[in-house]
């Protein structure tokens, strides 16, 4: 179309590296007939995004959808095979020169990474990030003048002024997306290209960005092209939904239209996978069929008593327990600011947190990002020390043990991570991997630690063994990587497992896989779940206790669908309000 803004055409993009990988993995056969094929990432794509349209890009990991996105603002490697065209604005994106191709990322296009730390420099602060990037487009500006924007656009996102002089390892990965995410803005782009720009953050904020975001699409005709695994968020903002599967486009329409009337099998089987998770009259009842007792518990238990006051009747003492619980942290001031600053320098991260957490039952750890929820995690498992309070486990208090008790310790707490990729030695086989807590906690010899990984490979469903154990993570899609982190964290026959944002990469269909796996690893191995979200849905849907935390502190505590239908505190209502449902209806609170 002539008026169109962005307009994809034909297009198929490939990647040599991965060619060579997956064809090396083909029988001799398929080599035989076809020696060099080639394999499409992208294969015969074509579109059109109009001005001010919203265009959702669902589907699963490994389907196409980033590299499409990359494409866009040609951050494809040089050596990419890439056939089609290309055009913004009428013009061919390839025919740009250097320094055209420079102004027309951030000024024409920006795109939101889904890891926000490739975008963020590790070494440069937040306003340091964000003067950067206005000067380097706009030098005419004074370095008063960047901050007063800069700072305009970081409270769209909320982020206070205090965190100006913060570096990215100082946030959460949450707060790091808001940077990232207000860096994309702060140009006044005519495309936003949002890879998973939602993952790392709770419902409220998601829905701020996405609110803020509809609303520049509207005021300035600017077009959004959002890749997501979150067909609620999608159907919500997005006019049009697109949906790809093995590198090609299968289905495009009216967002509704698709919703309701789902023409290919595989967007059937997304929305099938995405209803199960959120389906509100099953709740929290569908994936938790068996009493989340252990077996010396069940004989005389029904169910968990889930009100604070109740646990006394399901163990003679919980399996953790946390006592006014703190981790503050101090922020760094020059002279002049100490001087005349009367402002409080203290960030409370865990403010005071008292929780109970029974055998056999999974805790659901809910709130925004910087609520200070992984860093609960790390503070329990003492990979921070807390400054204050005491963690109980096992009836020992951690808080009073030497390193190597702590080590002796944390063979019965593991950690199933966010980002499986970043948590996985790239170096490491995945079999070598996942062996490397039996040997370093000397649970056996090397050749019987081989076994037990085959046994655990078989357990997650990483079969045949034989294939898997000895590749990489880098040749593992999301989902795989995922099953890895979690045989890994239960190698060592732990207790306790926390889970901070184990499926929330993931897309609809791998993300139900995931955790019905969770589900039944934890009756079989008789595991205790904290599960750290911000999804609600997955929240309710696997969770038995529901803990919301807000600004450092549990604001509710109680039995998830009594939190889910009754709840209490005004934060928690917000949270419930702000989250999106596939049929576009809102839970009323």
């Amino acid at each position: 179309m002539p008026d169109s803004l962005l307009s994809v055409e034909n297009l198929r993009i490939a990647y040599p590296q991965k060619q060579k990988r997956a064809t090396s993995r083909r029988n001799l056969a398929i080599d035989a007939l076809s020696p060099s094929a080639t394999i499409w990432a992208v294969d015969d794509v074509s579109f059109d995004l109009q001005p001010g349209e919203r265009l959702g890009l669902v589907g699963e990991s490994g389907c196409g959808k980033s590299t499409l996105g990359r494409a866009v603002l040609r951050l494809l490697p040089s050596a990419t095979q890439i056939e089609g065209h290309l055009r913004f604005d009428g013009r061919s994106l390839f025919d740009l020169s250097p320094e055209a191709l420079r102004r027309f990322r951030g000024e024409a296009v920006s795109l939101v990474f889904q890891d926000p730390m490739t975008r963020l420099d590790p070494l440069m602060t937040i306003g340091e990030h964000c003067i950067e990037t206005l000067r380097a487009h706009q030098p005419h500006l004074s370095r008063r003048q960047a901050r007063v924007k800069a700072l305009e656009v970081l409270e769209t996102v909320k982020i206070p002024a205090n965190r100006w002089a913060q570096y990215p390892h100082e946030f959460s990965g949450g707060m790091r997306q808001r940077v990232a995410i207000a860096l994309a803005l702060l140009l006044n782009p005519r495309l936003i290209v949002a890879d998973e720009p939602t993952t790392s953050l709770d419902v409220t904020v998601s829905a701020q960005i996405l609110q803020e975001l509809t609303r520049l699409c509207a005021d300035r005709q600017m077009a959004l092209l959002l890749i997501s695994h979150d067909l609620a968020m999608v159907g919500e903002y997005c006019d049009r939904l697109a949906v790809m599967y093995g590198g090609k486009m299968v289905e495009m329409g009216d967002t509704q239209s698709i919703f309701q009337n789902p023409q290919h099998e595989y967007t059937r089987s997304l929305l099938k996978a995405a209803l199960h998770v959120q389906n509100l009259e099953q709740g929290a009842t569908g994936i938790r069929k068996q009493p989340s007792l252990n077996s010396h518990q069940a004989s005389s238990h029904t169910e968990v008593p889930l009100a604070p006051s109740a646990p006394s009747t399901l163990a003679p003492s919980p399996l953790l327990r946390l006592q006014n619980l703190q981790q503050h942290y101090s922020l760094e001031q020059n002279f002049f600011a100490r001087l005349f600053s009367n402002a409080d320098a203290t960030i409370r991260a865990v403010d005071g947190i008292d929780l109970e957490l029974f055998s056999g039952e999974t805790l659901g750890l809910v709130g925004e990002s910087g609520c200070g929820k992984s860093t609960l995690s790390r503070t329990v498992l003492h990979l921070l020390r807390p400054t204050g309070g005491k963690v109980e486990f096992l009836q020992q208090d951690l808080t009073r043990l030497s390193r190597q008790q702590l080590q002796q310790q944390r063979r019965q707490m593991q950690m199933i991570f966010q980002d499986p990729h970043a948590c996985l030695n790239p170096r490491m086989t995945v079999g070598d991997s996942i062996a490397d807590p039996l040997l370093i906690h000397r649970l056996c010899s090397p050749a019987q630690a081989k076994e037990k990984v085959e046994e655990m490979l078989e357990r997650v469903g990483l079969t045949p063994t034989q294939e898997f154990y000895p590749r990489y993570p880098g040749e593992l899609s999301g989902g795989q990587q995922q099953r890895v982190a979690i045989a890994r964290a239960l190698i060592t026959r732990p207790k306790l497992v926390i889970c901070d944002e184990p499926v929330s990469m993931l897309d609809a269909s791998i993300q139900s896989q995931v955790l019905d796996l969770m589900q039944s690893l934890k009756q079989e191995f008789d595991l205790t779940y904290l599960f750290i979200t911000h999804d609600l849905w997955v929240a309710r849907y696997f969770c038995d206790r529901i803990a919301v935390m807000n600004a450092g502190q549990i604001v509710e505590l109680g039995e998830t669908e009594a939190v889910f239908n009754h709840p209490q505190h005004p934060y928690t209502k917000t949270l419930l309000s702000a989250a999106p449902l596939l049929n576009g209806i809102h839970t009323h609170t």
